[in-house]
């Protein structure tokens, strides 16, 4: 009753805005979250954590927040982890995000940045025909970063840009010369996105770990120590009033 109570009083307060229309978020902990529930397997925090998406897009669309982006897994991730977490890891991204989610949360259209070519053919499979399938959608943008990494998505959109003037036959000294920022923004694995406004990092790390680092230049961040499966409707809601207090 009091947690109903007080979440009304802060959605109230948020009614004063402003509100950002782009939010970024680390969902991290999962692991640690499943073994402070005694969980058998801690792997089974990721599943939490997956799920967990759904809800929070719902706390999305409610305040009609139309881009949400969620770090999902970096390249060290796949790369680093023991071959039996990360395939478990691949299939849960495969039922839940690219099935069950592209189902049930209907007005979502799926963007996945990352390097596809990191993951497990199914999974970039999955993932593609999730991007194929939501195409047509229109209104509320979900990006997947998975198989990311900011400094790499830095590199390949500057050897994008290269290779298209490249053949459209700019000398090498021209595009020295007048490359813009928005030039490489438009070769990034988001073109055509936002910038986030405002980015969630959970379970009390203090560091972007590589997250948008080229998108962040401007936005605002917010630190919660719950892990990622624990972070509540609240939790949300007072990040969001920190965002507007700093924006007022």
């Amino acid at each position: 009753m009091l947690y109903a109570l007080y979440a009304r009083h802060l959605r109230a307060r948020l009614r004063r805005g402003p509100l950002p229309r782009h939010v970024a978020l680390v969902m991290d902990g999962n692991r640690r979250w499943a073994k402070e529930m005694g969980l058998e397997n801690p792997s089974q925090g990721h599943q939490h954590g997956v799920e967990h998406i759904e809800t929070v897009l719902g706390w999305c669309a409610d305040l009609d927040i139309r881009h949400v982006t969620i770090y999902v897994a970096s390249i060290d991730n796949v790369r680093k982890r023991e071959s039996n977490q990360v395939a478990y890891y691949m299939r849960l991204i495969e039922e839940i995000i690219a099935g069950r989610l592209v189902e049930s949360a209907a007005r979502w259209r799926l963007h996945v940045a990352g390097r596809l070519d990191e993951l497990p053919d199914s999974t970039a499979h999955a993932l593609k025909l999730a991007v194929d399938r939501t195409r047509d959608r229109t209104g509320f943008h979900l990006t997947v970063a998975i198989g990311y990494d900011g400094r790499q998505e830095v590199v390949d959109a500057l050897r994008s840009l290269l290779d298209d003037r490249a053949r459209a036959g700019v000398p090498i000294e021209e595009l020295a010369r007048t490359i813009t920022a928005d030039d490489i923004a438009a070769h990034l694995y988001t073109a055509g996105q936002p910038d986030p406004d405002l980015i969630i990092r959970t379970s009390g790390e203090q560091r972007l770990s590589g997250f948008l680092i080229w998108q962040a230049a401007s936005a605002e961040f917010h630190f919660c120590e719950v892990y990622w499966p624990g972070f509540r409707h609240v939790d949300f809601l007072r990040a969001l009033r920190s965002f507007a207090a700093r924006h007022r």
